[in-house]
């Protein structure tokens, strides 16, 4: 396997580790005002989230990161055809930064229930335009010769690309529940049980459609089976949680996000932006690629940094285990 084969591999892992466990804390956040019915148990369901949201947010920095070190062609491409959407998500998540830090400096209802509907709103946008993102990277742009971008705005807003968009929006809702079932308690835990079978309904369809539709775009006997896997385990993930077997409903609905993000980038590989004007104007791992010397360097420091990087995140997990309530 070339190194350029392995960093393809390294940053799907990434996305994995960033929409597995952000997946979850924007879930949490967008059904804010749906399974909360008082300002305490806003609260308490912030309090889940509150001690990880900014360490899962590192797997979003460490993957553009990799992008840019490992593929620049890559890189530039991406954010040049996705800028205005990019940005639109990078302003609400500095909104929801803010509405992490900024709700309990008051001791006022509407100051906190503004910062409220910030964190809602910071979590949906997000979680509605990464599907948006990955189904355009999957199903191609239009690149040039010179791979650059000349569509526009409104081409990213293709019918495929918006189910994307809506599957991963009830994905990470169904996932957000889950874990609200796992880590509250009382009337939070038994509503966050309700919305997460009602959510996962609706995702299972979604996934079922988007995935069906990516596999006719180009996937193979292995994406079929990996697709099929991933709807799967969504599946029994409802059945879980509805007897109370919460811990596995989330390592359920957590794996159905892995196959997926998984599928994708095996349907995407060699090519990891597609042109839609001519298939030999797409960047590949191969020409969108930095020099060996680069890749070699970039392996070195995440050999020895990574490992770190994972056990001080599992540690942090491990300390804020434990169930919160309203109380």
């Amino acid at each position: 396997m070339e190194l350029t084969d392995v960093w393809f591999v390294a940053i799907a892992v990434l996305w994995l580790g960033y929409f597995v466990l952000e997946g979850f804390d924007f879930g949490v956040g967008l059904l804010l005002p749906v399974v909360a019915g008082n300002d305490a148990e806003r609260r308490a369901m912030i309090e889940t989230i509150e001690p990880v949201w900014d360490g899962n947010e590192v797997w979003l920095i460490t993957a553009a990161a990799a992008t840019f070190a490992a593929f620049p062609e890559w890189y530039a491409s991406l954010f040049s055809a996705f800028y205005l959407p990019l940005l639109v998500i990078l302003v609400t998540l500095i909104v929801r930064g803010v509405a992490f830090e900024y709700r309990g400096k008051r001791d006022s209802p509407t100051w906190r229930r503004r910062w409220d509907t910030g964190l809602a709103v910071g979590s949906f946008v997000p979680a509605l335009l990464w599907g948006v993102a990955f189904a355009n990277i999957v199903r191609g742009v239009r690149l040039d010769s010179r791979h650059e971008y000349v569509g526009t705005p409104a081409d990213l807003l293709n019918p495929y690309a918006l189910f994307g968009g809506l599957t991963t929006l009830a994905l990470f809702a169904t996932h957000g529940a889950m874990f609200l079932a796992l880590k509250s308690t009382g009337e939070i835990s038994r509503r966050a049980v309700a919305v997460a079978v009602r959510a996962g309904v609706v995702a299972v369809v979604l996934a079922v459609a988007f995935l069906a539709w990516t596999q006719l775009q180009g996937g193979s006997l292995a994406t079929v089976v990996l697709a099929a896997l991933a709807v799967l385990a969504l599946a029994c993930s409802l059945p879980a949680v509805g007897m109370g077997r919460q811990g596995w409903a989330f390592l359920l609905s957590a794996v159905a996000i892995g196959l997926t993000v998984i599928s994708l980038f095996a349907v995407l590989y060699p090519n990891v932006l597609p042109s839609t004007v001519d298939p030999a104007y797409s960047l590949t791992v191969g020409n969108a690629a930095a020099t060996p010397k680069t890749l070699v360097v970039m392996t070195w420091v995440a050999a020895i940094f990574l490992p770190l990087v994972l056990l001080y995140q599992g540690w942090t997990y491990w300390v804020f285990r434990h169930r919160i309530g309203a109380g």
